[in-house]
């Protein structure tokens, strides 16, 4: 089912009634954006400390914005043993445009390209995209709109909104008290934004929406301020309604908090970043408050793509590049439980995916992130038990076998392979990194070391000297294989990074230490042999 703002509003209130029965909730983000063009030390690196990949990611989930979320809310079926439906969304989001808001935001050619070749509907995204805004956001708005001090800011808008005033004071020129007209085509969002302009601007005037568009009557004075202080669409509570429409998608979003379900995803770092970003507050400069932010927003975060990584060789499963592939082994014969684990049905208004497959519909991946943990859960647990199948089992019990899990969230490009959002992040298991020694190549750089390896293995290369180089790779092979392969090389020595030894800063300090040891005994024989 595919959400624009014309549908939202209508919507709601099914969407949080089904979050709240739901046993957990699958999500998926489509983005303008992935990486912003960072160069030299801000580059994304293995090298990188989770705070530095951090704070590095933070400047692109500001660059860019979400166009696209996907949520599959999973219910097990009452009365029926190991069965689920699954009510799949696609939500189109476009920033709030509304007073002071004027959101920048870039496309990455890449990003355009690739949703493009998936079938993504820019028309839906950028026209009737559902408004969104963060707390900060809303306190400025909602400051301007309660104190009376709104103003339309964009240059369109203001066009558009001085053509609609110019008429209503051309009809009330003429018209009589109890006369009204109607201002056809404006709805949603924008009727609101009109509604507000037209009552602050014309004192005589009263507005209403309906099926056909705004309705302008003209009134007293003395009926004006009676409408307003008396009517159930007396200001105040108008106003009010103004901000919820405004707020879009985030009044869901704190629905979805409220509801404290667990959240799946897969690889969804980049997602809870854009979810903290965009609805919740601009990212802190501090990882620590991030990651308690995070965790005080969705106390259970399951990454498939954690999961999995951890029990595909153990199960030999074949090697896979994506989600859509994880979800074909655990559906094929080679999955040992495939016949005894979970029937995950669609609900009605959501069978688009029975037989279609839209991979990188966020939707889609949404909902396969959460039947991949379905299955996944359910072959952890027929290990457990070393009975198939196992008798009915439920979803307590398949967050029981998760425990090792949550909270632990995979990390593409770092010097850690995942970040716990509930306690320290583990110490890394990358391969150990390697130096690098160079002879008879001067004025060599990092990008000419790194195309040196890249046909052989590919390394993230950091400059230690004018001389040295530090090579990291996140596979243990292509570490004993440059080593293997280059041992005893005439102009290229690699061996293994001793800090001890090799670090620049410990081999000054060696040296002053050095220095002044030497000092002080010079002085002391020096001192003794005097008079």
């Amino acid at each position: 089912m595919d959400v624009g703002t014309d549908e939202f509003e209508e919507s709601l209130p099914l969407l949080q009634e089904l979050v709240q029965e739901a046993d957990f909730v699958g999500l998926d983000i489509e983005f303008t954006g992935l990486r912003s063009n960072l160069s030299g030390p801000q580059q994304i690196s293995l090298f990188d400390l989770p705070s530095e990949w951090y704070l590095k990611t933070r400047q692109s989930v500001q660059q860019f914005t979400v166009c696209q979320i996907g949520l599959s809310v999973f219910s097990a079926i009452e009365g029926e043993a190991n069965k689920y439906i699954a009510h799949s969304c696609n939500f189109f989001l476009f920033p709030t445009t509304f007073g002071i808001l004027d959101s920048e935001f870039s496309f990455q050619a890449s990003s355009v390209q690739f949703l493009n070749q998936y079938g993504f509907n820019y028309n839906k995204f950028l026209k009737n995209g559902i408004p969104y805004m963060n707390e900060e956001q809303e306190k400025k708005i909602r400051h301007d709109i309660l104190t009376g001090n709104w103003r339309v800011r964009s240059s369109p808008d203001k066009d558009q909104i001085k053509a609609v005033i110019d008429k209503v004071t051309r009809w009330l020129d003429l018209a009589k008290e109890g006369d009204w007209m109607t201002l056809p085509g404006i709805a949603g969002f924008q009727a609101f934004e009109v509604q507000l302009v037209l009552r602050q601007a014309l004192p005589n005037i009263w507005t209403v929406l309906k099926d056909e568009g705004v309705v302008v009557k003209k009134v007293s004075k003395q009926h004006r301020w009676y409408l307003q202080n008396t009517s159930c669409d007396r200001d105040s509570c108008w106003k009010e309604n103004i901000l919820l429409s405004a707020r879009g998608f985030s009044v869901f979003f704190q629905m979805l908090v409220k509801a404290q379900k667990p959240l799946v995803g897969h690889n969804m770092m980049m997602d809870l970043l854009h979810l903290h970003e965009k609805f919740f507050r601009p990212l802190p400069e501090s990882y620590e408050q991030f990651k308690q932010n995070i965790h005080s927003l969705f106390p259970v975060l399951i990454d498939t793509k954690n999961v999995t990584k951890d029990i595909w060789k153990e199960m030999n499963f074949p090697r896979v590049s994506n989600l859509s592939e994880v979800y074909e082994v655990l559906n094929s014969d080679l999955n040992p439980t495939k016949n005894s684990g979970p029937e995950i049905v669609h609900a009605s208004r959501c069978e688009k995916y029975v037989k279609t497959k839209c991979p990188h519909e966020a939707a889609y991946d949404a909902f396969l992130c959460g039947s991949v943990l379905l299955k996944v859960a359910h072959l952890l647990l027929q290990k457990i038990h070393g009975i198939d199948p196992v008798p009915e089992s439920s979803f307590p019990q398949y967050l029981d076998v998760l425990a090792p899990y949550v909270n632990q969230v995979n990390l593409i490009r770092a010097g850690v392979p995942k970040i716990n959002f509930s306690g320290p992040d583990y110490p890394s298991i990358r391969p150990p990194i390697l130096i690098l020694s160079i002879k008879r190549w001067p004025g060599v750089s990092e990008q000419q070391v790194y195309h040196k390896f890249q046909n052989l293995c590919k390394f993230d290369v950091r400059r230690l000297t004018r001389s040295q180089f530090l090579l990291l790779t996140n596979k243990f092979k292509d570490a004993r294989n440059v080593l293997k392969e280059y041992r005893g090389h005439p102009t290229l020595c690699i061996s293994l990074y001793r800090y001890w030894r090799h670090s620049p800063d410990v081999n000054c300090m060696l040296q002053v230490c050095g220095i002044v040891t030497a000092w002080a005994l010079l002085a002391f024989i020096f001192g003794r042999s005097g008079p």
